[in-house]
């Protein structure tokens, strides 16, 4: 059991939609499978851990508060766990300090840096009216595609602007964020999609929105888009994600949870766990620096299973989603991979 220390002062009603996830478990809502790993103490001294309480960007403005926890760590040698939330999140150079974050560039990212998965409810609980099943392999792969795709000029010119924005929020330490260079995500998604929609060598089923869900106005709205989104991605062995704004995908984490196979554009993204679990037995990387088509290498990857192996695939995902990425199974996870740590350094 790993032993925790923070402020609880800032585990209140107002702080709640930005606290550390895993606090948020222990804390409000007492997770009891949670609670067999972590605890939380009011002793320094007998911690292994002290955990900044909220996002990292929001937890600095409160000089005082911040300066103290941070000296009590340095004074009793205790590792830091910093959570740095949305979408370009904040690397930081404190000593012995570790982020939590939900994406990045790899090639950019330190040892001390764990991805977190975007937590995602389970499908089959409240959205979906069937239970997991699998779909058999067919000849053509089956590729499903909800969500944001426009090309045009002038989706060039809004999501530049935001870009701007952006850049100008950072200049003026305005937001804290890590530095990243311009890429519409939306325009990129529409031409890549339009590249696989137009091969005879796959059987698209794409479903493509010119704003964030839909532009959906009220809840009823949104469970439409909700069961049309989960629905594509079920009836599908394989579902499109690439990256947004951030480094990352959640659609990605949505299709594991559903039990299927994502197609991840390879954008130097690190994923969760990478040092537990071997991506490329799970998912399709598609990378655009390869002489081959982005086709090809779907189809390759198609080919390279057997029936049966096919089959195992998308219960295996079904698996992971389970047991490593949802929230309390990815906390889980880092207790188990945080003690050998302590152990090993200890």
């Amino acid at each position: 059991m790993l032993k925790l220390y923070t402020d609880q002062t800032f585990l209140i009603e107002s702080h709640r939609k930005t606290v550390f996830p895993l606090l948020f478990d222990l804390y409000f809502l007492e997770d009891e499978e949670l609670l067999e790993y972590y605890i939380l103490t009011s002793d320094i001294s007998a911690s292994d851990i002290v955990v900044f309480p909220i996002d990292y960007s929001l937890f600095v403005k409160f000089t005082k508060a911040f300066n103290n926890l941070r000296k009590l760590a340095n004074k009793f040698n205790k590792p830091i766990w910093i959570y740095t939330a949305g979408d370009y999140g904040f690397t930081t150079y404190i000593k012995n300090c570790y982020t939590f974050r939900l994406g990045g560039f790899d090639n950019k990212l330190n040892s001390y840096t764990f991805i977190m998965p975007s937590f995602v409810n389970d499908p089959y609980l409240n959205v979906l009216s069937v239970g997991f099943s699998i779909l058999k392999k067919e000849n053509r792969p089956s590729i499903g595609f909800v969500g944001h795709a426009k090309p045009g000029f002038l989706k060039y010119l809004n999501e530049l602007l935001n870009y701007l924005k952006y850049k100008l929020r950072r200049t003026f330490n305005l937001i804290l964020a890590d530095s990243q260079a311009f890429y519409p995500s939306s325009i990129k998604r529409a031409y890549l999609l339009h590249k696989l929609q137009i091969s005879k060598s796959l059987n698209t089923n794409f479903i493509l929105r010119n704003s964030y869900r839909a532009g959906v106005q009220n809840n009823a709205e949104r469970k439409i888009s909700t069961l049309e989104f989960y629905n594509n991605i079920f009836n599908n062995a394989y579902t499109f994600c690439s990256r947004g704004v951030g480094n990352f995908s959640v659609r990605f984490y949505e299709t594991l949870a559903t039990g299927r196979i994502p197609i991840l554009l390879n954008t130097d993204c690190r994923l969760p766990l990478n040092d537990l679990i071997d991506w490329s037995k799970h998912i399709v990387i598609l990378d655009e620096s390869k002489e081959d088509s982005l086709t090809n290498q779907i189809l390759d990857f198609h080919d390279s299973k057997t029936i049966k192996e096919f089959e195992i695939l998308q219960k295996s995902n079904r698996e992971l989603w389970e047991t490593h990425l949802n929230r309390p199974s990815f906390f889980i996870q880092i207790h188990h991979e945080f003690l050998k740590k302590l152990t090993t350094h200890g």
